[in-house]
């Protein structure tokens, strides 16, 4: 990279005008005529061509700044010099609504700005961003109807809705005290929680495993009233034989962050219901503990209404519940699809042998999270 460019990408980073007239622009082309207009404003003389083939490239080394500036948002937990850091990209006003925060990073990755200015930077730490605390908590036994409730809540643009954002799991997993790891959670969580279209409200959709982490995020937010979904485990546990989820692969969510063994190293379908039943038995664990509401698929999509948003302290307006409405009859994985039951297919398709996996592994502790689901006041 040419020190012309170099000092076009550190000057642009300090202008947060600058940042928002390229950010609106999504054509490469466009966007490199504009940002050579703008280096040559500043007594920079780069040629658009040069600009066009860095956006093309985007392999230039980060940016190093002590802290990141508004409207960027947490990507990825890296090494760097042997400790933690954050690669970040720019969301500026744009609201996240895709289903999961991975699918808004790879959206954001394209955009010719993001190509054109790496960021990192260390942990986030208190005071970089305003403190945001959630408004809500989404803990759920996977494949269960989380993502929907999370995509009904994301419809009012009033709620910024974090869905299974990769730097939380990374702060849930660093090696260090809880006093530290409440410390940057908080700050994690203000950095990806930016109000940065007019949001009031925030929601965190955790990752399935992190109920297990229960304890400690209520401990970094102690106001925040938080639920747990799930569902039959044969439908679930049918769900993982067509498809793996991450948690039931070893190399991706280790068996100690479930509290489980692996004999012999072979992630079976006996694993799978083993890492389910793990997961339903720290919401049964953890729910005397207050502040929670479990909640069963089957009521779903009506127990946005009836459950979730009471229990959140959320009153939504007429427009606001009439556009929840139109994105629970959507397929929430595929939005363009509408919404298909398959509970009784998924049914069908079990056979004996998995049936029994699933009895034996989670069959005690679904029929206590329904004694305790039922005996909610």
């Amino acid at each position: 990279m040419t020190a012309g460019l170099q000092a076009l990408r550190e000057r642009v980073l300090d202008d947060p005008v600058a940042q928002e007239t390229l950010d609106a622009i999504e054509d490469f082309e466009a966007f490199a005529a504009r940002a050579a207009d703008l280096a040559s404003a500043r007594g920079l003389n780069i040629d658009a061509a040069d600009i066009r083939a860095a956006v093309h490239d985007a392999f230039a080394p980060p940016i190093t700044r002590a802290t990141a500036p508004q409207g960027w948002l947490p990507a990825k937990v890296t090494s760097h010099d042997g400790h933690p850091a954050v690669t970040w990209l720019r969301f500026g006003r744009w609201r996240l609504t895709q289903p999961f925060y991975d699918d808004d990073l790879m959206r954001a990755r394209l955009r010719p700005l993001n190509r054109l200015i790496g960021l990192r930077t260390p942990l986030p730490r208190p005071g970089d961003h305003p403190a945001r605390d959630p408004d809500g908590l989404i803990f759920h036994m996977s494949r269960c109807g989380s993502t929907l409730a999370a995509q009904m809540l994301a419809a009012s643009s009033a709620n910024l809705v974090i869905s299974e954002a990769p730097p939380i799991d990374a702060v849930l997993a660093l090696d260090v005290g809880d006093d530290a790891k409440v410390e940057s959670l908080r700050a994690m969580v203000a950095a990806l929680g930016q109000a940065r279209a007019g949001e009031t409200r925030l929601f965190l959709k955790l990752d399935c495993w992190h109920v297990r982490d229960l304890p400690l995020l209520r401990r970094a937010f102690p106001a925040a009233p938080w639920i747990f979904l799930y569902r039959e485990p044969i439908e679930v546990l049918v769900s993982h034989a067509r498809r793996r989820g991450v948690q039931m692969i070893p190399d991706f969510v280790s068996p100690e962050r479930l509290g489980l063994a692996l004999p012999g190293g072979v992630p079976d379908l006996d694993y799978c219901a083993r890492v389910l039943a793990a997961i339903c038995e720290g919401a049964a664990r953890h729910h005397p503990g207050g502040g929670g509401r479990l909640v069963n698929y089957r009521d779903l999509p009506r127990a946005l209404f009836i459950t979730l948003l009471p229990h959140f302290g959320v009153a939504p307006s007429e427009g606001e519940a009439a556009l929840m409405r139109t994105a629970g009859a959507r397929d929430a994985k595929t939005p363009e699809q509408g919404f298909i039951p398959d509970g009784e297919a998924k049914r069908r398709e079990a056979g004996e042998d998995l049936r029994a996996i699933c009895e034996h592994r989670v069959g005690d502790v679904y029929r206590r999270l329904e004694a305790l689901r039922m005996a909610q006041t």
